[in-house]
């Protein structure tokens, strides 16, 4: 670590002594090179800015970075990152060509064919705040991130979730209560209390000791610990503004805060209220705009009689301020009470004007919510503008923004059907940015009415789609399948993906009359090729199912896979899903390890983290443990950076089952906590009890795995529990259980066509059978596993148990051989109670080299970011190139790889191409 210069630091702020060493830790951390994120909470008053104030004034070495949130803009996408990074814009040129590509085309600098992925305007602003702090450290003040624009919000925290070694750090403000919440799951937090009544008569009497005592009590109990109150509500007594409270405790009644606004909203209305109509007016037009262009507010406040002289008033009286060549307010509760305080006739004309001044300016998106806010009626021009603006926030990757101007656009159409077609419009963005209720409102006022058939098969879509995320497979599969036949006539194509998707929710909702109603259907109304091979598949897992319709289902699956090979990833990810379903992990993996390079190539991140939940899967079942952890990880962070609860689900299954397989019982019941309190996605409940129950088989307790997998396998779509509950329940001496579930387990074996499938059939014969039999069965279930190598976990398993039979008939010499093939196998994939195992009954045996412990697996020193990074630096890749994929900073990737040289021993990229490290 290299030598921290300490800089001297602003004065301490009363009270706030815990608070600023906070701070001042963040930022020695940036001084040392590395990175740290801090979300700073609190009500009103309570010295958010102030605190964020003492860190700029106590980093004059860094390059600091200030934006603060405007409630008027939290519609406009984007709006807050322009503004914070207006003027490092230079070094964009110096970004990668895709990164600087997506941030140009996002903060509306350039055209683009699509719209950016979120998640590659993420990584350009990473990349250029690295490369910002490659001069010196840097520190990006965030203030009122409550009122930031959705789109800004979300890239700046995925920044802040991914910095590491950049020398960089975010402190972010957010108020808590009577504003917008703002969610920053996996940041620090830091909660701003009031003060205590010592620390707040301190500061009070500091600026109001020329206040009557009693007058100071009154006031104190008024301010109740808030900073601002105890400074502004002494000029308010001063001004005779102060309310007028009969001296007594706030207990009863007396003193205390209003019911509905704050002292400190109330002290700036009436001191708004205090001031000329002119200078009102100019406070009015800047609550109203807040470009933070001093020439716009001007203008606009001249078109409705002020003047340059009413804008010094209101600076002189504190309450408008200029910074940096910038207009603000003091305090973001000024331009509250501002706007709040005027007439609706009065903010339309401000906004009126506004338009007015900015007609003929590049910033055409502004000048339309203008209009919309000055219009009192229904105007198709305003409406057609904004609808202009809704698509250009679809264009820059903003669903938030483009859902609001559609929808302001569908409340100003004066024609019914293109109300309704912007209603729609706005509905679809909703969805698509995850705002449920918001989606939910819109496609209902936008059926009122509706005769265009187009239009009501996509509003029908929205409804299922919000039906499916909060897991109402019925309600998905009823709606699909009203508006599936009158769509048929008009847009075939679309009536193809109703019918896909009510068969999907027909296995959701594990109802088989469900899925044939949809066979059903497809027959009537067309080629039904596409919806009987997806039926096929989903048949075959469905309860009731004599596993007859299995052959049809694998061939259904690959006709699938023929017929619907679109280079979707989203289409490839799906497929490997039901390949994996029906065993075939080869399969699986290939089209999961096509889907994720189409993903990081097209910049599809949006359906990466469920690419990388199959993938994972793959992997695993290949052997390859390291690479399907690291997939797993980095598949769980983008799903909680974008909300995916369904991927979410699928990672941490696979997660759980890696920890499992490990033995590691704590980290298992992490994993599985992490979907606490959250809406469990379809399969989890079953995947997460499978986990426990092949860790519970792992480490012998037999008799609570039996119990737990006699309830699991009950559903087809588990089959590939069966052979777990074989082994539980021969050892818990349940053999008739056992006997059952072996014989379900060959059937299904039978007809998916997996060699793996086969050799485990056979193995559980051998266990349900015993005797000299058993020794044959295994012996063959052995030489299945080897003819195509996958899934080595199994074909170790199978070994112990040959093993453990061999030696049971004092057969020692011969079951040295397997048991030492399954140990090897075993340490190989972290099985540590499996690979304890297997020692133990090699030491039963004889064996001088049991107790021998395995040699370093120096990849099993690397977390799976650190894999990952060396795996692509062995490749050849640049830290650049690393850092696009895996959503890194340069700087961050070298961080990894200095910190993975010495675990693996060597001292340079060349040496790391010499490593086994397979794919």
């Amino acid at each position: 670590m290299k030598n921290v210069a300490r800089v001297p630091v602003h004065p301490a702020l009363p009270g706030r002594a815990t608070e600023t060493a906070v701070v001042q830790r963040l930022l020695d951390t940036a001084r040392a090179g590395r990175s740290a994120a801090l979300v700073v909470g609190g009500e009103a008053g309570i010295g958010k800015s102030t605190l964020l104030r003492h860190a700029a004034a106590a980093a004059p070495d860094m390059l600091v970075l200030t934006r603060t949130g405007v409630e008027t803009e939290t519609e406009l996408p984007f709006a807050a990152l322009h503004l914070l990074l207006k003027d490092t814009m230079a070094g964009v040129d110096e970004l990668p060509g895709a990164q600087a590509d997506a941030l140009r085309a996002a903060l509306g600098l350039a055209t683009a064919e699509r719209a950016p992925d979120r998640f590659l305007v993420g990584l350009a602003v990473l990349t250029l705040l690295a490369e910002l702090a490659a001069q010196r450290p840097v520190l990006c003040l965030l203030d009122d991130a409550h009122w930031f624009d959705r789109a800004s919000a979300q890239v700046l925290l995925f920044v802040a979730r991914r910095l590491d070694a950049e020398a960089v750090v975010m402190i972010f403000a957010a108020r808590t209560g009577h504003a917008p919440a703002f969610p920053a799951p996996g940041l620090a937090e830091l909660t701003l209390p009031r003060l205590d009544e010592t620390t707040a008569r301190h500061v009070l009497d500091s600026g109001a000791g020329d206040l009557p005592r009693h007058i100071r009590e009154q006031l104190l109990r008024e301010a109740a610990g808030n900073p601002l109150a105890l400074h502004e509500l002494p000029a308010a007594h001063r001004a005779g503004r102060a309310p007028v409270y009969p001296l007594g405790p706030p207990e009863a009644g007396r003193g205390g805060s209003a019911p509905t606004h704050s002292p400190v909203e109330r002290e700036f209305a009436a001191r708004i209220a205090a001031l000329p109509d002119s200078v009102r007016t100019v406070l009015l037009v800047a609550a109203a705009d807040n470009t933070c262009d001093t020439g716009v507010v001007l203008a606009a406040a001249q078109r409705l009689g002020s003047s340059v002289a009413d804008l010094e008033a209101a600076e002189r009286a504190r309450l408008l301020m200029f910074q940096e060549g910038c207009l603000g307010f003091w305090h973001p509760l000024i331009r509250t009470a501002a706007y709040g305080s005027a007439t609706v006739v009065g903010k339309q004309e401000a906004h009126r004007a506004l338009a007015d001044v900015l007609d003929g300016r590049p910033d055409v998106d502004r000048r339309n919510w203008h209009r919309a806010a000055a219009s009192i009626g229904p105007d198709e021009d305003v409406a057609a503008a904004l609808e202009e603006s809704a698509r250009g926030a679809a264009d820059r990757g903003s669903n938030e923004g483009a859902a609001a101007a559609y929808e302001r656009a569908g409340s100003l159409s004066p024609d019914p059907a293109r109300r309704t077609s912007r209603l729609t419009a706005a509905a679809e963005a909703a969805a698509d940015a995850g705002h449920r209720e918001w989606a939910a409102t819109l496609a209902v006022d936008a059926a009122r009415p509706v005769a265009d058939r187009v239009q009501l098969a996509r509003l029908a879509l929205i409804h299922a789609r919000l039906a499916d995320e909060v897991n109402r497979p019925e309600e998905t599969h009823r709606l699909l399948m009203e508006a599936v036949a009158p769509t048929a006539a008009v847009a075939p194509g679309l009536a193809d993906e109703m019918l896909l998707w009510a068969v999907e929710a027909g296995w959701s909702a594990r109802d088989r009359g469900m899925v044939e109603q949809v066979v059903a259907a497809a027959d009537r109304l067309g080629d039904a090729r596409y919806v009987r091979a997806l039926s096929a598949v989903a048949l075959a897992q469905l309860p009731g199912s004599d596993d007859t319709a299995l052959p049809g289902a694998v061939t259904g699956l690959r006709e699938m896979a023929i017929c619907h090979d679109s280079g979707s990833p989203r289409v490839g990810a799906t497929l490997a899903a039901w390949h994996l379903a029906l065993g075939d992990h080869v399969t699986a993996h290939e089209l999961a390890a096509s889907a994720e390079r189409d993903c990081r190539t097209r910049g599809a991140h949006g359906v990466l983290p469920r690419v990388l939940a199959v993938l994972a899967a793959g992997r695993w079942h290949l052997g390859h443990r390291h690479d399907a952890a690291a997939a797993a990880a980095e598949g769980l962070q983008l799903a909680r950076d974008a909300g995916h609860e369904q991927a979410l689900g699928e990672l941490a299954a696979v997660a759980a089952q890696l920890a499992a397989v490990e033995g590691d019982e704590v980290r298992l019941a992490a994993v599985l906590a992490e979907l606490d309190g959250r809406r469990k996605p379809r399969g989890f409940s079953e995947a997460a009890a499978a986990a426990r129950s092949l860790l519970d088989v792992g480490l012998g307790r037999f008799e609570t795995a039996a119990d737990r997998l006699t309830e699991l396998v009950a559903h087809p779509s588990r089959r590939q529990s069966l052979p777990d509950l074989v082994e539980a329940a021969t050892r818990a001496g349940r053999p008739e259980l056992a006997r059952d579930a072996a014989a379900r387990f060959e059937r299904w074996a039978g007809h998916v066509g997996q060699d793996w499938a086969r050799a485990v059939a056979l193995r559980c014969r051998a266990l349900v059978d015993g005797g000299d039999r058993a020794e044959r069965l295994f012996a063959e279930a052995v030489a299945h596993h080897r003819l195509d190598g996958a899934r080595p976990f199994e074909r170790a398993r199978t070994e112990l148990l040959h093993g453990e039979l061999l030696r049971r008939g004092r057969r020692r010499a011969h079951a040295r051989a397997p048991l030492r093939s399954a140990l090897e196998t075993f340490e190989e994939l972290g099985a540590r109670p499996w690979a304890e195992r297997a020692r133990a009954e090699l030491r039963a045996t004889g064996e001088s080299r049991a107790d021998a412990q395995p040699g370093p697996d120096l990849l099993t020193e690397l977390t799976p970011q650190e894999l990952q990074v060396v795996r692509l630096a062995a490749a050849g890749l640049s830290n650049r190139d690393i850092g696009a994929q895996l959503f890194l900073s340069p700087r961050t990737v070298g961080y990894h790889l200095y910190k993975a040289f010495p675990k693996l021993g060597v001292t340079s990229r060349a040496q790391l191409v010499r490593l086994d490290l397979p794919a």
